[in-house]
């Protein structure tokens, strides 16, 4: 069942989308050749604490960190660690959520790390220009799909593929609800968008195959084919006079 926000749960979660947005630029700073995801991890945790907020993933299903922090072909849900040190030509999504007042924000980056090659550069920006693209079709009376189909003839135009098997979802009081947000599909399919719907909007993309497998831990999806993948995320409110992205800062 979609849930539908009134303006003051809206706003509860604006609060919450500002604490993810922040917290986000502040690992963008901290990103660089050398440090451990698990310092990144660190300082998220700490940062949201002091905003008065909780790590949304902490503990969620038994997920051990406050980020998912993933590397080079690795697409979401890797683990932050002691033992993963970024190096210099790297990239590294981080998926990052907060709960305030009741209510979460949900968001993810792609950063480069030091001097990264132009494919990787070309990537980051392609996924995050298609995330725009999909919300454009984020508006009362499209369809779900309009989102959806958006997204993927973006990222195909540039010969990349979108994952299939990880979408994006409803959120508000839980973390994940309905309904589900594909990054691809036909126009015109699923609920119609109304006022008070909102959507964590997540392209996550290849620069080869969309065929993903989950490693051994149990969590970190990686791309079958090894290529590069990125991870562009916000939370967004349908409003009457178009979409709000609450974790913009």
């Amino acid at each position: 069942m979609i849930t539908i926000k009134n303006d003051i749960e809206i706003e509860y979660m604006r609060q919450a989308g500002k604490v993810v947005g922040e917290t986000l630029a502040k690992l963008e700073e901290a990103v660089k050749p050398g440090i451990t995801t698990a310092k990144l991890d660190r300082i998220a945790e700490e940062f949201i604490a002091k905003c008065g907020a909780k790590p949304s993933f902490k503990g969620y299903y038994g997920f051990p960190a406050s980020i998912c922090t993933s590397r080079n072909s690795e697409v979401v849900h890797g683990i932050p660690s002691e033992d993963i040190i970024l190096q210099d030509g790297d990239i590294i999504s981080i998926d990052c959520g907060a709960i305030l007042n009741g209510y979460h924000g949900d968001a993810a980056r792609t950063f480069p790390v030091g001097k990264v090659s132009e494919e990787a550069k070309k990537l980051i920006q392609v996924t995050k220009k298609s995330f725009f693209t999909g919300v454009e079709k984020a508006i009362v009376g499209n369809r779900l799909t309009d989102i959806s189909s958006a997204i993927q003839q973006y990222a195909e135009g540039f010969d990349y593929s979108v994952v299939r098997d990880y979408v994006g979802h409803g959120i508000g009081k839980e973390m994940h609800e309905d309904p589900e947000v594909p990054n691809f599909g036909r126009p015109g399919r699923g609920p119609k968008l109304i006022k008070g719907m909102v959507l964590a909007i997540e392209p996550m993309v290849n620069v080869g195959d969309y065929h993903v497998e989950v490693k051994p831990n149990g969590w970190t999806v990686v791309t079958k084919d090894n290529s590069l993948s990125a991870h562009y995320e916000n939370t967004v409110a349908i409003l009457d006079n178009g979409p709000e992205i609450l974790t913009l800062i």
